[in-house]
């Protein structure tokens, strides 16, 4: 790679947001990844995949790439699955004669794919005999297949279960057959394959793979220069290590001050902020984290970690595809400074926010002590201040992404109690088993409630599965402790005879695990069901609702 910069005039410097044409001054080659593309291409039924997070150069590359394979005479097809309406990908049959379609019009051949189509074949040998009988006979070179944006695909498990290992199948007929010899296929993803496929038909294992890095140091200053920027090396250096090293980031940097938009010292100052040159970028970023709101979390560990840490593969590589993050064996950290900032800021706001949010809530419990939300009986909550607390408690949780825990409680034979003690010991047995509940539950956010007649709820936030059987069974061995009598011939094979509680216990994370309040209450009164079907005096957790951290 030469160093030496080529000027252009200002006026002629586009904005970089879009691919390279093959005369901008301003691609850089990243070598020797791209060298190794040129040389496959020339290889005999070859397959080169190419991978990196968006906004890499992907796009710039395969330009150059296709413009190489038409010097050596090859008969190029680029197809960009973005480009495909979603009805395409309904199934196989509509999806492989979409492709089929658009192959021969890019290569200007008559479709004519009745003559071959044959549904009761199906659609993957109806489309190989199609490029087999039609399209390739009317080659007088060989063809370079481009398929980019592969990655839209992974999310059509009807489509991808049939194209990925169709991919191979078409590259392994090149071991065998003279005509698929002529055919070179480009892979160009920008996220990692979830897909489920055997090892012995994914098209993921096989072929040349290229992973484009960033820009090194020498780079950002190679390109600095073809903008006809007058950087100090210590300025060069702050922004590559700003960015990373990030292509598109880099671009836009130089852009920017080539334009006198921005000087390097407040581009560097505000770059994180929601007044620098990359908030919509970091705003894209935070939106596409906030879909997704187990990833949302992994980054915010991420950014506020010291070094770098282990988080699960799947969502570390999804980071990865964003470009948010940078993997080491099983180990991810911030891709770059500018990521760090950015959502370390994001998270301190979002305390800050939450914070304000609480004090909100503190005064509405304040509100609702005022009010009579009490039972009379056992001056706990009621089922009033339950119903208003849970959906409170709901929402908050879901904006906050974090677990709930509900804890169902009903007194075993209450029925048989009252008979044989009368109700007034009866309403005395209430009294003492909702002080004895809310002993044990003391936390401030927590609520201790009478549901109605002998059956009392917990609300437990920020409290999972395993918090709350913690919890639950020290409710259970509370009461047992206290021995209330309970002694009647109806019971004769009860271990003591003393009052006993059936417990049911249910977690999830609102809005993530479940969407409604009467999904998680549903869970929790099975699990008492449960509980009481197993012989009672016991704690049982819901069995499709287990949330843990």
């Amino acid at each position: 790679m030469s160093l030496n910069p080529t000027f252009v005039p200002k006026d002629t410097i586009e904005f970089p947001d879009r691919p390279l044409p093959l005369d901008s001054k301003f691609y850089i080659q990243r070598l020797p990844c791209e060298n190794l593309g040129y040389a496959e291409i020339q290889k005999s039924g070859s397959l080169l995949r190419l991978k990196a997070p968006r906004k890499m150069g992907k796009s710039s590359f395969i330009i150059r790439l296709l413009n190489y394979a038409e010097s050596l005479g090859y008969q190029t097809v680029s197809i960009d699955f973005l480009q495909a309406d979603s009805a395409i990908f309904e199934n196989s049959n509509k999806f492989l004669k979409w492709l089929c379609i658009n192959i021969a019009r890019q290569l200007k051949i008559e479709p004519l794919l009745n003559n071959y189509w044959d549904d009761d074949i199906g659609s993957k040998v109806s489309s190989t005999v199609y490029l087999e009988s039609h399209i390739f006979p009317k080659l007088n070179s060989s063809i370079v297949l481009a398929f980019n944006e592969l990655n839209r695909i992974f999310e059509y498990q009807n489509i991808s279960q049939d194209f990925l290992p169709l991919i191979r199948f078409w590259y392994e007929q090149g071991r065998q057959t003279q005509l698929w010899q002529k055919v070179h296929f480009i892979l160009v993803q920008s996220t990692e394959v979830y897909v489920s496929l055997n090892i012995h038909q994914s098209p993921f294992n096989i072929g040349l793979a290229i992973e484009l890095p960033v820009f090194t140091l020498e780079q950002v200053k190679d390109l600095a220069q073809r903008y006809q920027l007058n950087l100090t090396d210590n300025h060069i250096k702050k922004l590559s290590n700003l960015v990373g090293g990030h292509p598109y980031l880099v671009h836009l940097a130089l852009y920017h001050l080539s334009y006198d938009l921005i000087n390097i010292d407040d581009l560097l100052n505000t770059s994180p902020t929601l007044t620098g040159i990359y908030r919509e970028h970091l705003q894209s970023l935070s939106l596409s984290l906030q879909q997704k709101p187990e990833l949302a979390i992994a980054m915010k560990r991420v950014a506020t970690a010291t070094e770098s840490i282990q988080i699960e593969p799947l969502i570390a590589y999804q980071l990865y595809s964003l470009g948010l993050v940078n993997l080491q064996g099983n180990y991810c950290l911030c891709s770059c400074e500018l990521y760090r900032l950015y959502f370390q800021w994001q998270l301190l706001n979002k305390n800050q926010e939450n914070a304000n949010k609480l004090r909100k809530l503190q005064q509405e419990n304040k509100f609702l002590k005022a009010l009579v939300y009490v039972d009379p009986l056992t001056e706990i909550a009621n089922r009033r201040q339950f119903d208003h607390c849970i959906d409170i408690e709901w929402k908050r949780m879901m904006r906050e992404i974090a677990p709930l825990s509900l804890i169902l409680c009903d007194i075993d034979y209450f029925k048989i109690y009252n008979d044989t003690y009368g109700h007034q010991m009866g309403d005395e047995c209430l009294k003492k088993v909702a002080q004895s509940i809310r002993n044990v539950v003391q936390r401030p956010g927590d609520l201790v409630a009478r549901y109605g007649g002998e059956e009392f709820v917990i609300i437990l936030p920020r409290t999972d599965a395993t918090g709350a059987l913690y919890i639950a069974e020290a409710v259970r061995e509370n009461l047992k402790t206290l021995a209330l009598p309970f002694d009647t011939e109806q019971l004769p094979n009860r271990p003591a005879p003393i009052v006993t509680i059936s417990i049911g216990v249910a977690s999830t994370i609102p809005g993530v695990d479940t969407n409604d309040i009467g999904s998680l209450f549903l869970a929790a009164d099975e699990a008492l069901y449960e509980s009481k079907r197993n012989g009672r005096d016991q704690v049982q957790l819901s069995s499709f609702l287990q949330f843990r951290y």
